[in-house]
C-alpha cells in the first residue's frame, strides 16, 4: 500500500530541517493548518496528512474495525513516520489528535521528540473529581443527533465548536469541512472521539509536552487543559488569547508563535 497516497501526505519546508508533524481533529483535514504553516516552514520541515476517511485520503483504505479506536489512527501516524523515516518529530495534535499523538509516541518512541497538544481532552464525559465538559447524557444526545442527521448536526454544531460568532466565516469553513466527511465514517470517528477515555495514557508520556488551550472552548474547557497538564510529568501549559476550539484558524499567529517557542527551546 502507498502510505503517502493513502493519507494524502504533504511535506514542505527546508530539506533536512527538524520535523514538525501537524495532525488534524475530527471532521477536519490538513487544510486546517494552512494559516500556521508559513511561519513554521521557515525553520522546519512540515509534514501534514489526512487521516484515512478524512480530506483527500484514500477512502477505500477505511476500515471500521481499525478506526473504531484511537489506536487505529495512531497506526496511521506511525506508518507515515516509518515510510518517510522521520526522526525526532515534534508532533502537533489538535483536539482528538492530541491523544492520538500520545498513543503514537508510546508505540514508536524513537520517532518522536516532543508533543504539542492543542485543545486536548482525554475524556469528554464528566466523572467523579473530573470535569470533561459533558454529561453522559449530553454525549448520547450529541451522537444520536449526529447519526440521525449528520448534515443538520454539522450546520448547528460547527459554529458552536468554532466560537467567534463575530467572525461567521470561521464557523462556515468548519461546517463545510464537517459536511465534506462521509456520514458513516464521521459516525465511527465521532464515537471513537467522544467515548474514549484516555486519562490513564497521560502518565505514560515521556517526551517534553506543551498543552495549549484557549480562554473559552466549549469542547475542551480550561479545566481539561489544566488536568492534562497536571497528568503529564514536566509538561507546560499555555492559554492562548483566543476563543473557540480551533485556534489554528481563529488565532494562527499566536498558535504558531507558541509552537515555535516550544520547539526552538528544545533544540
Amino acid at each position: 500500500m502507498d502510505i503517502l497516497r493513502r493519507n494524502n501526505v504533504t511535506v514542505s519546508g527546508r530539506e533536512g530541517a527538524p520535523v514538525i508533524m501537524l495532525a488534524h481533529g475530527f471532521g477536519c483535514d490538513q487544510n486546517m493548518w494552512r494559516l500556521v504553516v508559513p511561519a513554521l516552514v521557515e525553520e522546519y520541515r512540515v509534514v501534514r496528512f489526512d487521516y484515512v476517511g478524512s480530506g483527500r485520503s484514500d477512502l477505500t483504505a477505511w476500515n471500521e474495525e481499525r478506526y473504531a479506536s484511537l489506536e487505529g489512527y495512531a497506526r496511521d501516524v506511525v506508518e507515515i513516520c516509518d515510510e518517510l523515516d522521520l526522526q525526532d518529530v515534534a508532533f502537533v495534535g489538535h483536539s482528538v489528535s492530541a491523544m492520538i499523538g500520545v498513543l503514537a509516541a508510546a508505540a514508536a518512541p524513537s520517532r518522536f521528540s516532543s508533543l504539542v497538544m492543542i485543545g486536548p481532552s482525554p475524556c469528554y464525559i464528566d466523572g467523579e473529581g473530573y470535569r470533561g465538559g459533558f454529561s453522559a447524557d449530553d454525549i448520547d444526545e450529541l451522537l444520536d443527533s449526529l447519526e440521525s442527521n449528520y448534515l443538520g448536526w454539522s450546520g448547528a454544531m460547527a459554529p458552536v465548536i468554532m466560537g467567534n460568532p463575530d467572525r461567521p466565516e470561521l464557523g462556515e469553513e468548519l461546517t463545510e469541512s464537517f459536511c465534506a466527511t462521509d456520514p458513516d465514517i464521521a459516525r465511527v470517528f465521532a464515537r471513537t472521539t467522544f467515548l474514549t477515555d484516555s486519562r490513564e495514557d497521560l502518565a505514560k508520556v515521556t517526551v517534553p509536552t506543551l498543552v495549549l488551550d484557549c480562554t473559552q472552548d466549549v469542547i475542551a474547557p480550561r479545566e481539561v487543559g489544566a488536568y492534562v497538564h497536571s497528568a503529564i510529568p514536566g509538561s507546560s501549559l499555555v492559554t492562548l488569547d483566543a476563543t473557540g476550539h480551533c485556534p489554528q484558524l481563529s488565532a494562527p499567529e499566536a498558535t504558531a508563535t507558541e509552537i515555535l517557542a516550544f520547539v526552538r527551546a528544545l533544540r
